[in-house]
């Protein structure tokens, strides 16, 4: 980044607050039901121990079932957003969730562009649920102005696989380093693949270019419906880089928190699971087998017993 952090009032001018958490800017859009979007980035980036930069590029109406329309931001407004803010603070990772429309992918790359040296991730959601002239021109904006932009690219095996592969020939599904390698022909030198299919109910993430497996980890299959996962996995690995883990370090320690996310899931409606990105905040004891001293402890205090953050 170019600009320096600003410092402290308390702080000796030019030392560096090594206690301050570092920052990710986000691209995303509002979501209300609190399962993707900046609700997820923001929270899974905070629960691991980053500081997020939220830019809101638009807003869904949705419920946790389904998404029933989208509203897109002005380009100029994203913009504005973004650069009034990083001229004001330096950002260690970019990342992009669903921004839109062709225009805000434009103007974010464009952003990309001015701050190349800032590893930026990109997470592609199933977006299924929108119109197909809209899902292509969408799409073709992001391969052809993000992806050269993009460090590493997060998605969905079936997601990646029907964007990046559409002809794909043959009866077996292409593997992680079979759509890497599609991705690094747009520019993209790392790809996670996530929610590869594998025999008895597992299933796999893979992290990899299109030589070689980096990171790789296996979990069983849950049966709940999940909205939010890939939000939450893509926030977590770019608070992880952020904070100087390297990439293959990142890609599991991501993993394993969506995987207590997944674990502790909650419905707070009729809808779909949602991931509970701060189930370290929860306590980890029944209050039906505290002993009465910790009852009574607890009462006074008013509050429930925590445990450190991720």
């Amino acid at each position: 980044m170019t600009n320096p952090t600003p410092t402290d009032a308390t702080t000796p001018s030019g030392e560096e607050d090594d206690a301050s958490p570092a920052c990710v800017m986000v691209f995303n859009a509002s979501d209300p039901s609190g399962a993707g979007g900046l609700s997820a980035d923001i929270t899974a980036i905070a629960s691991v121990g980053a500081h997020a930069l939220p830019v809101v590029t638009g807003a869904y109406a949705r419920d946790t079932a389904q998404v029933m329309d989208h509203f897109a931001f002005d380009d100029e407004a994203v913009a504005e957003q973004a650069r009034t803010i990083l001229e004001d603070t330096p950002a260690q990772v970019i990342k992009v969730g669903f921004v839109g429309s062709p225009e805000a992918v434009s103007a974010i790359a464009g952003i990309a562009a001015d701050y190349s040296e800032v590893p930026l991730i990109a997470y592609m959601p199933n977006l299924s649920w929108w119109d197909d002239s809209q899902i292509d021109l969408y799409l073709d904006a992001f391969r052809e102005l993000m992806l050269p932009q993009t460090t590493v690219l997060v998605g969905n095996h079936s997601t990646l696989w029907r964007w990046l592969l559409p002809d794909w020939p043959g009866d077996r599904s292409p593997g992680a380093r079979d759509i890497a390698k599609a991705a690094s022909e747009m520019g993209v030198p790392y790809t996670f693949v996530t929610g590869i299919p594998c025999p008895d109910q597992f299933l796999d993430n893979v992290l990899a270019t299109p030589q070689s497996v980096l990171a790789s980890e296996r979990f069983e299959r849950f049966e709940a419906v999940f909205s939010g996962a890939g939000d939450t996995l893509s926030a977590a690995l770019a608070a992880l880089v952020a904070s100087g883990s390297d990439l293959a370090a990142a890609a599991g320690e991501a993993l394993s928190y969506l995987d207590r996310c997944l674990d502790a899931g909650f419905r707070p409606g009729m809808g779909n699971v949602i991931p509970d990105r701060l189930f370290w905040a929860q306590p980890d004891t029944d209050p039906g087998e505290l002993t009465d001293e910790e009852a009574q402890a607890l009462q006074v205090l008013d509050m429930p017993a925590h445990d450190t953050k991720h």
